[in-house]
């Protein structure tokens, strides 16, 4: 019998009670993952309950302002300033970079793609533009090119998985308005060759954007630690660009990432300005136009909480659970690592596919509560590891044995999934 459409949820008649809306929230995140448990090695960063509630109190003080308009908002302008002063230490700004604060890496990505667009339009009068980037660069590349009419040219990356330059530069053409290069590319954890990517950018005359969506915060501090780290940054000649996430490695609220350009005037053809309505000037510098400051000032609070030194203090628990990790899978009879991690993410196969279906280990993770992301190509399994999970990774361990051997025992198989829904 075929079932029928559920009725739709309506305005209750009177108002709950804030106990009762409480528990409501209980029952409705009953099954998901308990994150701030170190089960999530995707989707949610932790660096403890002192910083989580140094975030949400600073997202409570300031969820109802809005940045839409600084001038009303005062503070907002000051915080985020600030937090772009600071996140410009990481990201290797000059005297001449400049940045906005943005929604997450997806917008920071968009608002580079839209301002290189503009750019070229402008000085170059490219009307057909494309970008050139290996097949490891984020699908928000995707995003930015389906809004903003730029085509794309994905090149396959090298058997180490990083860009290859060479092939890249194959495809660059008088219409290129930007090269695109990953410090980590987010599916395999490793490095593009950065210098390379931005002098072939210099050669042609054309930007260079770097996603360090999950490497600006972490890279900054594993190179510090003394891990060797390749230049990366907008300290390297030719990059005229770079994203970075704070609600990563940055253990902010989620809400808050920043695009750095190297300098002003490249960051001029971001914004959005109009006066062609009867509201009067309307300017914004991103996709959004209200916004709360919420994560704006929780991004302000918890780099000001951390400090030089508790950022130290994360990237190397982080670095110890991610090492922890890598070597028990090179280690493993049946997994083998699709690279060494360069930074704090990797990703790991089975040896033998039709022997062990790693989308059912997921699955068998997924019921002894550990949530691990799925990849394809290849078949694998992907853990972005932070300073949370150093508590953790040993009893993490020990249920991938024991997921892994009872796959194999039952030959249960999995399916792939998707790492964003529409939903």
């Amino acid at each position: 019998m075929k079932q029928g459409k559920s009725a739709p949820h309506v305005i209750p008649a009177t108002g709950m009670s804030a106990q009762r809306i409480n528990t409501s929230f209980d029952e409705m995140s009953a099954h998901d993952v308990q994150w701030r448990d170190g089960k999530a090695f995707s989707l949610a960063y932790n660096a403890g309950p002192e910083v989580l509630a140094v975030a949400e109190e600073a997202y409570r003080r300031f969820s109802g302002a809005n940045a839409l308009n600084t001038a009303a908002f005062p503070s907002l302008r000051q915080m985020q300033g600030e937090v772009l002063d600071m996140a410009g230490v990481w990201l290797g700004s000059t005297a001449e970079s400049a940045g906005y604060f943005t929604s997450g890496g997806t917008e920071s990505i968009l608002m580079a793609v839209k301002a290189a667009r503009d750019q070229f339009r402008t000085e170059s009068s490219i009307t057909h533009p494309n970008i050139v980037l290996p097949t490891s660069a984020h699908a928000a590349f995707d995003k930015a090119a389906a809004y903003f009419g730029v085509e794309l040219r994905r090149v396959n990356v090298l058997p180490d998985w990083r860009a290859d330059v060479a092939a890249m530069a194959a495809q660059v053409d008088t219409n290129t308005i930007m090269i695109v290069g990953s410090a980590p590319q987010y599916p395999q954890g490793v490095i593009d060759d950065i210098p390379s990517l931005a002098a072939l950018a210099q050669s042609r005359k054309t930007n260079c954007h770097v996603d360090a969506c999950m490497g600006g915060v972490s890279l900054a501090y594993l190179a510090r630690l003394g891990h060797q780290i390749p230049p990366w940054n907008l300290q390297v000649d030719g990059v005229t660009s770079i994203s970075a996430d704070l609600h990563k490695f940055g253990y902010t609220s989620k809400g808050a990432s920043v695009i750095m350009y190297a300098t002003k005037r490249l960051r001029s053809f971001q914004g959005f300005f109009t006066d062609q309505w009867l509201g009067g000037v309307y300017a914004s510098s991103g996709m959004l136009g209200t916004k709360s400051g919420g994560a704006i000032a929780a991004a302000w609070a918890v780099i000001h909480f951390l400090g030089d030194d508790g950022y130290m203090r994360l990237t190397r628990s982080a670095r110890v659970a991610t090492d922890k990790l890598s070597q028990h899978i090179d280690a493993h009879a049946e997994l083998s690592l699709l690279a060494q991690p360069d930074a704090l993410l990797l990703s790991f196969i089975a040896q033998d596919p039709q022997r062990l279906n790693v989308y059912a280990v997921a699955d068998e993770m997924w019921n002894r509560g550990w949530y691990i992301d799925r990849q394809e190509p290849p078949q694998s399994l992907h853990c972005t590891v932070n300073a949370v999970h150093e508590s953790v990774i040993d009893a993490m361990l020990i249920d991938l044995d024991a997921c892994i051997s009872n796959v194999i025992d039952t030959g249960r198989t999995g399916d792939v999934g998707a790492y964003g829904t529409l939903s």
